[in-house]
């Protein structure tokens, strides 16, 4: 696994410092108000002080500088922060979809509440309680994320909605398609590039260029985008191979977790389309209720065997090759090239 480039730590470490003075402000402000408002703005806490790969700040930032904007500038770490902020509304919200039990070795938030509820035995349905929590700060968190925009020019507040919009359609076609088992390649793909390739890269890249308000802000896009398309698939497809083999303990979820939730990936895509009908009969176990890990591991097998994991795997690899070399013709500073050509080694080839 290639080594996070030392770019993403600086960037990381101005982030957090910027979401903690945020969260703090917040909670001095509404603990006055009533200490019970504590509770969200810790959940808050809890999810985006936990560290990360912080990859969508780094990618903003590059296409800031890329632009031609100053690598010290506020504006750069107020979006990076406001993407983080934006991540963990998805993943409070994602987890109660998925019915996900744990978020990075932890109790996700709606698990937490509603086992709080029932030790209090409070009125109400315990399940509804802890959703319920875990949407509001969600919610929460998105309009946090928002405040971090204000400023920003007309374009750049134009493409930062472009992108929401393009992650909430994602995850709709993600949660259909884990409903309708869909295994259809071109229909997983698309998946793959609208819950999270894109604005995990592409749309990043390209907020961060339109922050910066140049005169080659706009020329750029197209440029950033022969870059960040095929590298924000690659970055999805390993989030796809992690979460069908990643193990506990370095993922914090499950073994097999996409298998047990029935997620319409690519790499299901691949296995079905070149399975046998005895083979097919074991990945149709996938997303069913109940899912064993003995089942989990036969379908782990199957995929292997049909040589759709190895088919993946080069995909990874040519489309991380695809974007290295767009990058490297794009007009940018070399020291912002060389800094994308890491970060593409980087999300390609992660372990976690």
């Amino acid at each position: 696994m290639p080594l996070a480039p030392p770019s993403l730590s600086s960037i990381a470490t101005a982030v957090d410092e910027r979401l903690a003075q945020l969260l703090s402000q917040e909670k001095t402000r509404w603990a006055a108000f009533d200490d019970d408002l504590l509770d969200p703005l810790e959940e808050i806490s809890r999810l985006v002080l936990a560290g990360g790969k912080r990859l969508r700040p780094a990618f903003c930032h590059w296409g800031f500088v890329a632009a031609g904007g100053d690598e010290m500038d506020q504006r750069a770490v107020d979006a990076g922060a406001a993407f983080e902020l934006l991540h963990a509304f998805a993943l409070f919200h994602d987890d109660v979809m998925d019915g996900s039990i744990n978020r990075r070795g932890e109790p996700a938030t709606h698990i937490r509440h509603t086992e709080k509820h029932a030790t209090n035995t409070w009125v109400g349905e315990s399940r509804r309680f802890g959703e319920g929590v875990a949407i509001l700060v969600g919610d929460l968190a998105f309009v946090y994320a928002d405040m971090l925009m204000r400023g920003a020019s007309v374009d750049a507040l134009d493409m930062w909605n472009e992108l929401r919009v393009e992650l909430n359609f994602g995850q709709y076609l993600d949660m259909l398609g884990s409903a309708v088992s869909e295994r259809r390649r071109e229909k997983a793909l698309r998946i793959c590039r609208y819950k999270s390739g894109k604005y995990t890269i592409e749309r990043p890249l390209h907020l961060g260029a339109l922050l910066a308000d140049s005169e080659t802000s706009n020329d750029l896009i197209p440029h950033l985008s022969a870059y960040g398309l095929p590298l924000g698939d690659a970055f999805q497809m390993r989030d796809d191979v992690l979460g069908a083999f990643g193990e506990t303990a370095v993922t914090g979820k499950p073994v097999g977790d996409d298998l047990r939730e029935g997620k319409p990936t690519p790499l299901m895509a691949m296995a079905t389309s070149r399975a046998t009908a005895a083979q097919r009969e074991v990945l149709g176990l996938v997303g069913k209720p109940g899912m064993s890990d003995d089942e989990v591991a036969r379908a782990q097998q199957v995929i292997r065997e049909t040589g759709a994991l190895d088919e993946l795997e080069e995909h990874i690899a040519k489309l991380t090759d695809e974007a290295v070399s767009a990058i490297r013709k794009a007009p940018i500073s070399e020291h912002a090239k060389e800094e994308l050509v890491a970060l593409a080694g980087f999300v390609s080839w992660r372990e976690v």
